[in-house]
């Protein structure tokens, strides 16, 4: 293979660092940070701006494939040692480190251009919305508790949104901010039961591995049911109508689907609580929230 031909990035490449990194994996946090947009779209002016909607779009991807492309990098070592995860891009060789690192600074470039693009404010805290997605990897090393570091990183995708629009700090979005995150970092708690002999044995540190199983599931329970108020306080806020209040209780019963599937002694069905649940949440509050703001008068 000549020079020239080596320097062109290879479809099988790509296709390895989207596995890697597990793009699909946006609709967990991409939906909130939309809802968080179009509410402050239909406060400033009652209409969508597609242009910032696809720069938001652009900045939400960019910045989690750089925290997940950084987090396999960072803890390919430790995902070698485990058998769930020693199939991953990095350990098998599919990716070499260099070009994991290669895409990790692509997407970061993305999100810096689109928060450059975006406004002065968002392009000013756009570095502090990177540290805690570098930290985190690290955070199984030093604390029991590296899902509080995760909620953190995930909280910023709602506030992250409104800065967007409106340029000026909102509340408003923290409430949402702090829901999606404490959400986020209560389903990565029942994630994480499924290592916990792993992680005692290599010395992961996490709730599981430290307190056990049935504290995670009861840990994860408390976040959930804040969640659910801090989405109620939310709509409060935000003087929501019928449709967000609808959603609202589809995602209340996705979480007692959610708990009932996966109890301390039952682990078989995490993937469906982590994978399709949770998804299902994002998508089905951000339709019930488009709705709301539509009805109220959001013009497309």
């Amino acid at each position: 293979m000549s020079s020239a031909s080596a320097a062109i990035p290879q479809p099988g490449r790509t296709r390895a660092f989207l596995r890697l990194v597990m793009i699909e994996h946006s609709v967990f946090a991409l939906p909130f940070a939309y809802i968080a947009a179009l509410t402050a779209m239909f406060e400033w002016d009652r209409s969508v701006h597609w242009g910032r909607l696809l720069l938001v779009t652009v900045a939400m991807v960019g910045l989690r494939t750089f925290a997940m492309a950084a987090n396999r990098i960072i803890d390919r070592e430790i995902d070698a040692r485990n058998p769930r995860t020693a199939h991953r891009e990095l350990v098998t060789g599919a990716m070499t480190v260099r070009h994991a690192w290669t895409g990790a600074l692509v997407a970061l470039v993305f999100f810096l251009g689109a928060a450059a693009l975006l406004n002065p404010l968002c392009l000013a805290l756009a570095p502090i919305a990177v540290i805690p997605m570098v930290v985190y990897p690290y955070g199984k090393r030093f604390t029991n508790f590296p899902q509080a570091i995760l909620g953190l990183a995930q909280s910023m995708g709602p506030v992250g949104g409104w800065l967007a629009i409106s340029g000026e700090w909102s509340w408003d979005a923290v409430i949402l901010g702090l829901a999606v995150g404490i959400w986020i970092g209560g389903f990565d708690l029942i994630y994480a039961c499924q290592d916990v002999e792993t992680d005692r044995r290599i010395g992961v540190m996490s709730v599981p591995a430290r307190f056990g199983i049935p504290a995670a599931i009861w840990g994860a329970r408390v976040c959930h049911t804040i969640v659910t108020a801090l989405f109620v306080w939310y709509a409060l806020a935000t003087g929501a109508g019928f449709f967000f209040w609808l959603g609202l209780v589809i995602v209340a019963g996705a979480f007692v689907y959610e708990h009932s599937i996966v109890r301390p002694h039952d682990l078989s069905r995490v993937n469906r609580a982590f994978f399709s649940v949770n998804g299902f949440i994002g998508i089905a509050l951000f339709v019930c929230a488009l709705l709301d703001l539509l009805v109220r008068g959001l013009a497309l």
